[in-house]
């Protein structure tokens, strides 16, 4: 009886079990985003660079994704939904963010100064993938952590360019290196914005609200 009793338990140890396990690493992954925005955007704003101050926006929203994750790790499909939904918006407003900043460096013509993208680029790019070999484990879990997956993806690709942006601002000393870096990155993050509201939307849609 107590061997069946254990059984029946079972399942429902493992899904708690996955979710402190979710806890964890949404906590973690948040701390190093938010650390990292304080120091990149810093960074950016010295070096004047569109490229570093896009990655670091990117960097802030990450942290914003992953405290709504939070708040739906414990909550109904329909509301693990709707958090999607909220970071696919804010991710469409920082996307947007990122262009409006890139149109003010294009006005200004200022190289900025790639051994500043080259150093703080380097250390987003080793942050983000802390943070995309944390989250690997639960990429196909549901639909608020496969967009909070998408999130620290596309972060990886946007380091990837800023690493290239400096250098090829060091190679030719201008600034379109950067600019054209900081235009891709808006591009990317507005394709996932695109993404993980078309997954979530019908999610969405299917049922009353609920909480846990």
């Amino acid at each position: 009886m107590a061997d069946d009793c254990c059984s029946a338990k079972g399942p429902e140890l493992e899904r708690l079990a996955r979710r402190s396990g979710q806890r964890r690493v949404l906590i973690a992954v948040l701390g190093i985003n938010a650390a990292m925005f304080v120091a990149e955007f810093g960074a950016g704003l010295i070096a004047g660079s569109a490229a570093l101050m896009a990655d670091a926006t990117d960097m802030l929203g990450d942290a914003l994704v992953y405290a709504v994750s939070l708040y739906a790790l414990n909550r109904s499909d329909r509301w693990k939904a709707g958090a999607a939904v909220m970071k696919g918006i804010f991710i469409l407003v920082l996307g947007l963010g990122i262009l409006v900043n890139v149109g003010i460096k294009i006005a200004s013509g200022v190289p900025p100064s790639s051994t500043l993208m080259l150093i703080f680029g380097a250390l987003a790019l080793g942050a983000n993938l802390i943070c995309l070999r944390l989250l690997w484990q639960f990429r196909d879990q549901d639909v608020n952590m496969a967009s909070t997956f998408e999130c620290s993806r596309n972060d990886v690709v946007s380091n990837v360019g800023v690493l290239l942006a400096a250098g090829a601002v060091a190679l030719f000393d201008s600034p379109w290196p950067d600019i054209l870096v900081g235009l891709a990155m808006a591009a990317i993050i507005l394709r996932s914005a695109i993404r993980v509201l078309r997954a979530a939307w019908p999610q969405l849609r299917m049922g009353p609200a609920e909480s846990r």
